[in-house]
């Protein structure tokens, strides 16, 4: 592929992050948005939420995340290895996370704060392309090496 249009479509790409973020209010149920904006500085309790329609929601947003990260990598490091590995990657953190924040919400307490907001943040933003890219470039230089 040419080096113009994998830039071109990469650049699309992170556009396409980006509209996921300004329009998730209308996108995405989520609750939390507000509450961690300022609401958990003055209040203990969490707002009151639909616990599946938060965990589906959240799911459907990180594999849409998921998907234009995973395109992104392999738009950088073409390898037909690449795609399972990320694959995997993702699959292995959705469970883990998913779970993790299910559990979160239902043991809720104010102590829980941080680790909620930072699981949630993992989940809804596109945090392992920035783990991710490095770790493939790495790989790239090691195997010419």
């Amino acid at each position: 592929m040419r080096k113009g249009l994998v830039i071109l479509l990469c650049f699309s790409l992170i556009i396409a992050l980006g509209c996921i973020r300004i329009f998730q209010q209308q996108l995405f149920y989520d609750p939390l948005l507000l509450f961690f904006e300022s609401a958990y500085l003055y209040d203990a309790s969490l707002p009151q939420l639909d616990f599946i329609k938060l965990i589906v929601h959240t799911g459907i947003r990180f594999w849409l995340n998921a998907s234009i990260s995973i395109v992104f990598i392999l738009l950088l490091f073409r390898s037909s290895e690449n795609f399972k590995i990320l694959l995997l990657i993702y699959a292995a953190t959705f469970i883990l996370l998913l779970t993790a924040f299910a559990l979160v919400l239902n043991s809720y307490t104010v102590e829980l704060n941080l680790l909620l907001f930072y699981i949630r943040r993992f989940l809804i933003q596109p945090m392992l392309l920035l783990i991710l890219i490095p770790a493939f470039y790495y790989q790239k230089l090691k195997s010419r090496a």
